[in-house]
């Protein structure tokens, strides 16, 4: 009984915080309503992209899941079960392909840019002016550009070595940019310490700069990679929309966007394109996860 009674008064209590806390907020604003209307403004943006993001997340859900099959996952793709695991197959491949030839590119040219060149130098605004320039340019200007050289200056046709090499041209921008404001974060005092304890630029930068940089840089490249996993135009000139997966980096294939655009294109398979929207959710999420759990990891060890 003693319990109850003392849960209740704390409940109370809590209750009167809760309603001071309350009035003193309103007394606050009682002689700002700009603030206020700002203040407002900007939670209901919040809940709007929040909501947004829920919206969209169930209603792919809702469409979807009831399609997922296990004939959807086969490894071999036919009219009969329209399987996605080529595709995942080639999706994964895509990525880690433009990834390997774009980060490192991106990387240095980043350190480049903030640590070795000087300041002042026309270079550098070079530099940056072409990169905030290719970061503007539509996705299908980049496809027309592949096709023209990859497929056929070079006369490779549709390949996937062709559609990486384009996607890695595409993200190497905005990796770049990501990087660089990372490393700018970072305290002059780290590279100055460094410096007095006789360390060279090189271990510096690699040993003292990269390491609280690391979470910057690996949310350009988790944004780089949920561009390449949503890309479907670049990739459509470049790598083609063949329903299945090479022998080699040289044959052509489609990845899970491109292939749910060829489904709902068709107007046959329309539910299994929905089937293939999750997954495709799914390992944009995985892939976030791991993300994140790797900068985490990068920051402990630093």
């Amino acid at each position: 009984m003693e319990a109850c009674v003392d849960n209740k008064e704390k409940a109370d209590s809590a209750a009167a915080i809760n309603r001071q806390s309350l009035t003193g907020w309103l007394k606050s604003y009682r002689h700002q309503p700009l603030s206020l209307l700002l203040l407002i403004l900007v939670g209901l943006s919040a809940l709007i992209t929040v909501s947004a993001l829920f919206l969209l997340i169930i209603y792919i859900l809702v469409k979807g899941v009831p399609y997922l099959t296990p004939s959807l996952f086969a490894w071999e793709y036919n009219t009969e079960n329209v399987s996605l695991m080529p595709a995942l197959v080639n999706t994964v491949v895509m990525v880690g392909l433009s990834l390997v030839i774009s980060v490192p590119l991106s990387v240095f040219s980043a350190i480049w840019l903030v640590e070795y060149a000087r300041r002042g130098n026309k270079l550098v605004s070079v530099v940056r002016i072409t990169a905030e320039t290719l970061s503007g340019i539509p996705s299908i200007v980049y496809g027309l550009f592949g096709y023209l050289l990859f497929a056929i200056t070079l006369k490779w046709s549709y390949t996937i070595i062709g559609g990486a090499l384009t996607l890695a041209i595409m993200i190497l921008p905005s990796i770049m940019r990501t990087t660089e404001e990372a490393l700018k974060s970072v305290p002059d005092s780290y590279r100055e310490g460094s410096f007095g304890l006789g360390a060279g630029r090189l271990r510096t930068v690699f040993c003292i700069v990269l390491p609280p940089a690391a979470p910057g840089i690996l949310a350009g490249i988790i944004l780089a990679i949920g561009r390449i996993v949503g890309e479907t135009a670049a990739l459509m000139y470049t790598a083609g929309t063949v329903a299945g997966i090479p022998s080699n980096l040289f044959g052509s294939g489609r990845t899970l966007a491109v292939h749910m655009y060829v489904l709902t294109n068709e107007g046959l398979y329309t539910n299994q394109s929905y089937a293939t929207a999750v997954v495709l959710l799914v390992v944009v999420i995985c892939i976030n996860a791991l993300s994140g759990l790797i900068a985490k990891w990068v920051v402990g060890k630093a």
